[in-house]
């Protein structure tokens, strides 16, 4: 499959172009990317690639596919022009940043009469394919608590990552996205009758919180660090048939580790992941994955697999999933109701933001 990369910032340029160009089902014959100095950095490591500055420049004639790894607030508006244009995209998340934009790309998708893949790095990892499976043995799901909680892990300090006009928002966009993009494989597309949360922002502007993994990027941020986005985000949210979730997503704590964490309640039993979601070298030593019943606690054995795996798993996919019918249709289905828990979040955390107290004079 000939493939256009779209976007050459962290995760075009470290996740997905060297994953698309050692697979053997694609063959990367473009990158596409507005900024002169990211296409010069690609061409010196990749001289073989052709390197344009807009995707008006690929053509559905051209490529069967183009991956978009651009920033959060430019998804809708490259992956629509795209799928118009009659080439099919692979979106990472988040796919949209409001149920507006997911309508959007709906309608682009027809238009083009193309199909919209969505990243869903997590549920093609070993441990959590694990414990769907383990899942299936709980019976009736009641309740799901989702977490990941970084130690010191905030994105692009002072770069479009901390910054609301082009993220959507913080840790809940970036990692309470893929958590919320977990359930489905487990509670089908549900939509949340109740949903209320609360954001905080303690660690966002000290640079001391940033991802030691990504200073190289963060020291070319403009602006130096700060933000106006939450470096944490709390929800809680039930389903239609009173299925509970809670959800916390941490881009910075207090915890020595990064640790990301599934329980699934069912009315048989309890499964119990724990994990390192992402890149960061701050990990949980190995992923331990848990059954309880009655009492009676047991491990279920796992596979070692590298940090990444997921990717290229995700990547061995992708063919089948453009040629099949099907698939039309269905990032979309999935994400409509990720994405209006997002925003429910967000309006729920508005309403409690608490109000400033005034300060007496000569206090």
């Amino acid at each position: 499959m000939r493939v256009a990369v779209v976007g050459l910032g962290w995760a075009g340029r470290s996740i997905w172009l060297p994953r698309l160009r050692e697979h053997p089902r694609f063959a990367v014959a473009a990158a596409v990317d507005p900024d002169p100095a990211a296409r010069a950095t690609a061409a010196a490591a990749h001289p073989d690639l052709e390197l344009l500055a807009d995707v008006a420049e690929l053509g559905p004639t051209r490529f069967d596919l183009a991956v978009v790894a651009v920033p959060n607030h430019r998804h809708a508006d490259i992956a629509e022009r795209l799928l118009t244009a009659g080439i099919p995209v692979f979106l990472e998340k988040p796919v949209c940043l409001s149920s507006a934009e997911a309508d959007r790309l709906a309608a682009a998708e027809r238009a083009g009469d193309v199909t919209l893949l969505a990243g869903s790095a997590a549920r093609y990892r070993a441990d959590v394919s694990r414990l769907y499976e383990v899942a299936t043995e709980l019976g009736a799901i009641r309740h799901v608590d989702l977490a990941w909680i970084r130690a010191r892990g905030i994105p692009d300090a002072g770069g479009w990552f901390t910054r609301r006009e082009q993220s959507g928002g913080g840790a809940l966009v970036d990692l309470g996205w893929h958590l919320l993009d977990t359930l489905t494989p487990l509670l089908g597309s549900v939509e949340f009758h109740q949903v209320v949360g609360t954001t905080s922002d303690d660690f966002v502007s000290d640079g001391a919180w940033a991802a030691s993994w990504r200073h190289g990027e963060q020291a070319a941020s403009p602006g130096g660090g700060g933000g106006d986005v939450e470096d944490t985000a709390r929800g809680f949210l039930v389903t239609e048939n009173g299925t509970s979730v809670s959800l916390r997503a941490s881009w910075a704590s207090h915890e020595a580790r990064d640790l990301t964490a599934i329980n699934v309640e069912g009315a048989a039993g309890t499964a119990s992941l724990r994990c390192t979601f992402g890149f960061g070298p701050n990990r949980q030593d190995r992923s331990v994955l848990s059954l309880t019943r009655a009492g009676q606690t047991t491990a279920v054995p796992l596979p070692d697999e590298p940090i990444g795996t997921e990717y290229r798993r995700q990547l061995d996919e992708l063919p089948a999933m453009l040629a099949d019918p099907a698939s039309r249709g269905r990032a979309i289905a999935e994400v409509r109701p990720t994405i209006a828990a997002i925003e429910r979040l967000y309006d729920s955390a508005r309403s409690h933001r608490p109000t400033p107290q005034l300060v007496r004079a000569g206090s």
